[in-house]
Order: C-alpha cells, then structure tokens, then sequence
C-alpha cells in the first residue's frame, strides 16, 4: 500500500469514532488497544490526555526522543439539512478527484489526518526514527484545555512536531493567542398579547469557517446580521423577542442563524417593509461575498408564545450590533497577517437571559487584553454580566530554534525548494505545551485543508505525499 493510501486508511478508521470535544473517550480507547496490539505503552493524564511511547528504530536507540503531537477532538458543524449526529454517526468521507470531504458535515480532517499521519508513519517498518512519543489532547477545539492541563510528566522528550497544520511547504512557528467572553443579559417574560402576532426570520447559506483563518475572508457573521436586521426593523417596528439562536462554536464563524419575535398586529406590514429595506441593504453588500446568502421572513401561527421585554429586546440587539467582529487590526511587523480580531460565535435566548459567547485573538497579548476588556465593557454598557475563559498568550517565534533549522534543511533537500516559514493567526498548541513541559522546541506543519470548522471542510489529497516524504526525512535526520 502506497503512503497516501496508508494514511486515508488510518484516517477512515478514526473517522468512524465519534469524537466531538468533550466525548473523546472513544477514540482515546481505540488508540489505547491500537498500541496494545502492538506493545507499545499508554498513559493517560487526569484529563483524558493520551501518550503512546514507541520505541526506537534499530540504530537510532541513541537519539534524543522526538513528540508527535496532535488532537482527539474535532468541530463537529453541519449543513442545516443533515440528519447526522456527532454524538453516534461515523463520518462519512467522500473522495471527489484529488479532494476528501464529508458528506454535509465537517471533514474532521481538523486534526484527524495529524493523528493518521502518526499512525501510519508508525505503522510502515520502512520509516526509521528516534523514540516517538505520540501526544493526543483534548478539548484543543474548546479553548485548549488538554494542553493547558496537561501532566508533564507525561513525555520526557524536548522537541515537538505539531501536525495541526493546513498548508504543505510552510513552517508554522507562532501564533495568536486567544480568550473568550461568555456575555449573559438578564430578561424578563411575558406572554404574547391577543394583538400581537409572530415572524420568523432566518439567515442561512453563509461560508462560515474558521474564526482565526477565515476572519479576513470577508466572511459574514450570521448572528452579526440577524442582529442587524432585527435593529434595523426594530427602528420603526415594536419587536419582542420569543426565541433567538446562532452558531455552534466559538471558533466558528456562525453560518446560519434564526429568530422568532412578536410585533403588534397593527404593525405588520410596516415589519415587512422594513425587512424589505434591510434585507436589499445587506444583499448588496455581500453580493460577491456570500453568493448562497439567504434571509427570510414569515408569519407563524399557532400556539400563543413567550417573549421578553420590549425594553430587553432593544437592549440585547443593540448589543449585537455593538460588539466587535472581524479583523481589528493587522500587524505591522508581518505584512499579510491578521494581528487582532473578534468573532460572536453562538447566541442564545434562554430563560435565564441572552447568552452571548465572543471568542478573542492576537498575537500581541496587551492588545488581546485591551479587546477582551473591549468586548467586556460594550456588555456592561448594556446592562449585561460577563465572564472570561483563561487568557493564552501567543506562542512567539523562536527563530534560532534548532529543529526549525534542521526542518528548512530537510525540507531543502528533499523539494529542493525553501519552506514558507508562517505565523497563524489560528490557535495552536504548542506555546502552552512548552510551559507545560518547561520549554520545548516546536515546529508545526501539516498537508492541506482547507474550510475548516464548517461543512466546507477539505483535505487536499496529493498533499499527503509532500508532507509524508518530509516527515520521513526529518526523522532520519541527523
């Protein structure tokens, strides 16, 4: 079996398991009988974190040991027309030419080929290599909290390879660091008066994506405009809100959001002339930017429906469409990269009040500060409470690292071409990996994904063969 093939199967095996951040025990099991079957030691941390020690090749006993890391968990989107359930259902891959995608779901790829690449390279006696470590975290998707917590005493090894990359020929040596705001405004209830009658809007058909690769896309936030919509129309029409949801994740770029909300009947058409206007506004806005868009508006009936207040519904729209989306700054010493942004994730009306999850990145940690502390003063402004996750600060570029070094040289050799040495503006784990384990030399890569965290999700195939002939190398390296 060639490589490519070699590492599709593995990759196939793991997308049969279910793996959604927070339900990793499944994989992490089968990874465990995995190394049984093959004598290899396991150990797990507290937290569900994973090593699986391989011994050396012969004559590479004497070489320091090398960690191969990635992550158990996967961002599990899909179409608003897919039956599947994350919690049960395999993914089911398709291969259409030179591209594996999933049918209307996430691929997964986010970071199962990382975890297949492990395999395979183990699996295949013609690769020679040092002690391996194979380091397997979880929760990477929900803010990192694997690595944060990892037991360090878990590896002995000092040098790390990440293959939580997405594109072959670059060299991943920082990132951005990240925080979030859970954002909660108190509401009130009441039931729907004899004179008032429901709507639904809806907005669907968006790209999504990443929220630290895709932010600078140009890439609308559908909880960003449904609320903008709804304050639009709100302008001229008395609105209560009786249900309000979008997104899925915070890392996610929303894609499709949906509201029900209660206006006086007497103002019924004067809603819908008032969508009208807002709807064409934002039509011609994102024309070329989002060419499936779609918003829609339709009069329910049925059953009287709850509500919150007038008042309330004023306070929480305005407040969508006062918090920060998108790229807030770009960096000035790396041309091209996104140095500070924002992205509203989920929303929710609950009974308790309307949650709000923003999701903060930069790769200056005083200016991720000043965002988070942004965000958290446009919320109090509005009345509402908030709560902040754990800061990460960005995992800065060591430029003499000494396996940085080999990689370019081994990289040279093997394409006779130079990689792209690359910042992200994604979050990666290796900075807090390094203070974990006091200091670690890392390096990420990876073959190419596109997509990722939306069902658009991708994986170019024949970058496979690029990034396993690297790998090989590498490990052979002196």
């Amino acid at each position: 079996m060639n490589p490519t093939e070699h590492i599709l199967e593995c990759f196939a095996q793991i997308s049969a398991i279910p793996r959604r951040t927070g339900n990793e025990a499944g994989i992490r099991a089968w990874l465990q009988a995995w190394a049984s079957a093959r004598r290899f030691s396991s150990q797990a941390d507290a937290v569900g974190n994973l090593v699986v020690r391989v011994p050396a090749s012969a004559g590479y006993e004497g070489r320091p040991a090398l960690i191969l890391q990635g992550h158990l968990d996967m961002v599990c989107e899909k179409t608003p027309a897919s039956p599947h359930n994350f919690t049960r259902d395999p993914i089911r891959l398709i291969r259409d030419g030179d591209w594996l995608h999933a049918d209307q779901t996430t691929l997964g790829a986010d970071n199962g080929i990382g975890i297949a690449l492990m395999l395979a390279l183990v699996e295949n006696e013609t690769v020679r290599h040092p002690a391996l470590e194979l380091l397997l975290t979880v929760a990477e998707e929900n803010g990192l909290v694997g690595a944060d917590n990892l037991d360090p005493a878990l590896l002995s090894a000092k040098t790390l390879i990440n293959l939580d990359s997405e594109t072959v020929g670059v060299f991943t040596v920082g990132c951005a660091g990240g925080g979030t705001v859970n954002i909660t405004l108190p509401v009130t209830w009441s039931p729907q008066a004899t004179d008032e009658v429901a709507f639904k809007l809806q907005v669907g058909g968006l790209q999504g994506g990443h929220s630290g690769e895709d932010i600078n896309r140009h890439r609308a936030n559908a909880n960003k405009l449904l609320g903008r919509v709804l304050d639009e129309m709100q302008h001229s029409v008395a609105l209560r809100l009786a249900a309000l949801q979008g997104g899925t994740a915070r890392n996610a770029i929303p894609r499709t959001a949906q509201t029900v909300f209660l206006c006086p009947a007497e103002q019924a058409t004067a809603c819908r002339e008032a969508f009208a206007v807002s709807l064409a506004n934002v039509q011609a806005e994102h024309a070329a930017s989002e060419p499936e868009m779609s918003i829609t508006l339709a009069e329910l009936s049925g059953a009287p429906l709850r509500a919150i207040q007038r008042s309330e519904t004023v306070t929480g729209l305005r407040l969508l469409v006062a918090l920060p989306h998108g790229v807030a700054a770009m960096s000035a010493e790396m041309p091209g990269l996104v140095e500070t942004s924002n992205n509203i994730g989920v929303m929710e009306l609950q009974e308790s009040g309307l949650s709000i999850i923003s999701n903060q990145r930069s790769s200056v940690f005083t200016r991720l500060q000043e965002l988070i502390e942004r965000v958290e003063a446009v919320a109090w402004l509005a009345g509402a409470h908030t709560e902040r996750t754990k800061i990460f600060p960005p995992w800065q570029p060591n430029l003499g690292s000494p396996l940085l070094k080999k990689g370019v040289e081994t990289y040279q050799k093997v394409t006779a071409t130079a990689p792209q040495i690359h910042m992200t503006h994604g979050g990666l784990e290796c900075g807090i990996l390094s203070e974990r384990c006091g200091g670690l030399d890392a390096l990420s890569l990876g073959p190419r994904i596109e997509n990722l965290h939306s069902p658009d999700e991708r994986l170019l195939v024949t970058s496979l063969a690029p990034t396993w002939e690297f790998l090989v190398a590498l490990l052979k390296a002196d």
